[in-house]
């Protein structure tokens, strides 16, 4: 019993062990080229199998060169019981691919069950299933998932699942490649990045061989990738000779003996007849042991829920968030839609108006040749009720008026449409910053006339285009002229504003280039009441708002924000409580060119 239990707690520690992929590999020259006949029975004939000379424990070259680990003796075990003799051929990484295309090697023995190698080779049923785990150095803050490296330097075995993993993810600039486990945690223990990710017994196995004492597993089996034998396409007997190899080995028991001797299983015959007679008739030890492992176990158990509760109370937070946001879009789908119909039926009339206005014109001019000449022999007369010599030099003026009222309201009509039609987050353009503000300024314009006399326009002239979206970044636009007209204070006795009252509060927009001329900045400054400092680093976060009371819903900034970031710009905030808010945004110019 005695020696049952602790074979078994060995088996728990080894299990635990970790991975992480190394950078430093020396290539060695390059075997010569299977020649062979492909159509000779495999039994005729040598097997030459490629693998990874430093990847310890599973394959990798001894002190004196020699191929050895858990894959080799897999293979030799394969090889004997079909009947086949095998060489091995153990280079870099990197070279295995091309080693399998160009008939340097018949299999490789160590493939992952990837997209890449599904499409380049032929794979057997896998015989090693591989667990990764992240490695840190000592102090560095743990984190349990690959999740929580975004935007750390994570360092990864280049061309490997977990790079796939990352990639698609979205980390890939933030990786830094090393070829073999030691040289990737012998570059994380001198700090070339904060966390590194490989296999966890290759991982362990490093860190014990080289003694590398300041970096520790802080996650363990974040991911695991099946590996089996792979040839080339259209190699079936190959194929076929590794699979029924593979199947026999398993089935004689020569595989676990494998896995016994390779991934630390305590050796049973070394335990003496009285050792065994000392432990079993201490019969507390045991139990001992099984009452802490279980405190043990039920502990991390208590832990994993914690964290399992607290990720899931998150998650619920967030779509409640989420559902929020859905019904504040659909809300603003819906106005756009009636927006653009409303549009629509204005523009129809004035249509009518615009067509009407030359005739008019024409009408105008030639009934002003009649009048002159009645005017010339009758003298002054009365016409819309004054006289005729006081309004003749207005008439040409009324008809323009009405024509440029028309062209205005089809202008504004015409931003309302493009305002509300949605264009795809993905259809970018090079555009006129300036052109963009001026019209998110014609959209608000009664916001703006209604809160303040006081808005200024500078727009810089001859400014580069920038390259993005132009309909988002006017709502941008109208986000930030909206809140500058929500933050200018009322009039103290209520009425309006005086066209020339030196109290009153403005606004100013401008457009001007970066100083390395890189980027033009758009900025917004209002003098209102401004922001406190604690609320400012929260003006973009969903749903906050100072305003919910007037019916804020503190989306605009957020939706804002997400839009600008999409576009690689920023947007910042300055201001002082009872002074004003200074909005800033600045856009990289199109092509990255001055």
């Amino acid at each position: 019993m005695v020696r049952a239990f602790a074979l078994g707690l060995v088996l728990s520690l080894a299990c635990i062990a970790v991975p992480v992929t190394s950078a430093h590999a020396v290539t060695p020259a390059r075997a010569a080229p299977v020649t062979q006949s492909q159509d000779a029975p495999p039994a005729q004939r040598v097997l030459v199998i490629g693998g990874d000379r430093n990847y310890p424990p599973y394959e990798y070259l001894d002190d004196k060169g020699q191929p050895t680990g858990f894959n080799v003796d897999l293979s030799r075990a394969v090889g004997e019981a079909m009947g086949v003799p095998v060489r091995f051929v153990l280079m870099d990484w990197s070279r295995l691919h091309d080693a399998l295309a160009d008939g340097t090697v018949d299999a490789l023995q160590r493939t992952p069950y990837s997209n890449l190698w599904l499409r380049e080779a032929e794979l057997t049923p896998p015989h090693t299933t591989i667990n990764h785990a992240i490695f840190a150095r000592k102090g560095t803050p743990a984190v349990s998932s690959l999740e929580e490296l975004a935007g750390r330097k994570v360092i990864v075995h280049p061309g490997g699942s977990i790079n796939d993993i990352l990639d698609g993810m979205g980390y890939e600039k933030d990786l830094i490649f090393s070829k073999t486990p030691v040289g990737g945690l012998r570059r994380l223990a001198g700090g070339e990045a904060d966390y590194a990710v490989v296999a966890m017994l290759p991982g362990m196995f490093t860190l014990q061989q080289d003694g590398i004492d300041n970096v520790r597993v802080v996650a363990k089996s974040v991911t695991s990738q099946p590996y089996g034998f792979a040839v080339r396409h259209g190699d079936e007997a190959t194929l076929a000779l590794l699979g029924e190899g593979l199947a026999l080995v398993k089935q004689s028991g020569r595989y676990q003996e494998l896995r016994r001797k390779w991934f630390g299983v305590m050796d049973t015959e070394g335990i003496s007849a009285q050792v065994v007679a000392r432990y079993a008739a201490v019969v507390l030890g045991p139990l001992l042991l099984l009452l802490c492992a279980a405190a043990l176990w039920t502990r991390a158990l208590k832990r994993q829920v914690d964290q399992r509760t607290r990720s899931l109370s998150d998650a619920l937070s967030q779509l409640r968030e989420n559902q929020q946001q859905l019904v504040q879009a659909d809300k603003m789908a819906a106005l756009g839609v009636l927006v653009s119909g409303v549009a629509h039926e204005i523009n129809n009339p004035n249509g009518l108006i615009l067509v009407n206005v030359p005739i008019l014109k024409k009408l105008n001019a030639e009934a002003m040749r009649v009048l002159d000449e009645v005017y010339r022999e009758k003298g002054d007369f009365p016409l819309g009720g004054s006289s005729y010599s006081r309004i003749r030099h207005k008439l040409p003026r009324i008809v323009e008026v009405v024509e440029e009222s028309a062209q205005r309201i089809r202008r504004i009509v015409d931003d309302l449409r493009d305002f509300s039609r949605v264009a795809p987050a993905s259809d970018h353009q090079s555009f006129d910053l300036g052109e963009v503000a001026q019209k998110a300024i014609r959209l608000v314009g009664r916001s703006l006339h209604k809160a303040t006399t006081r808005c200024d326009t500078h727009f810089a002239p001859g400014l580069p285009p920038v390259w993005g979206n132009p309909s988002r970044m006017e709502q941008v636009v109208v986000n930030v002229l909206l809140n500058a007209c929500q933050a200018l204070p009322a009039p103290e006795d209520g009425g309006p504003r005086g066209p020339r009252d030196p109290r009153e509060r403005g606004i100013t927009v401008s457009t001007a280039a970066t100083p390395d001329g890189k980027a033009v900045a758009l900025t917004v400054a209002d003098e209102g009441v401004g922001i406190a400092p604690q609320d400012i680093p929260r003006l973009t976060d969903p749903f906050f708002t100072t305003k919910r009371a007037s019916g804020g819903t503190g989306l605009g900034l957020s939706v804002s924000a997400g839009i600008v970031q999409e576009h690689s710009g920023s947007l910042d905030f300055t201001s002082e409580p009872g002074r004003g808010t200074t909005v800033r945004l600045v856009l990289p110019v199109a092509g990255g060119a001055s």
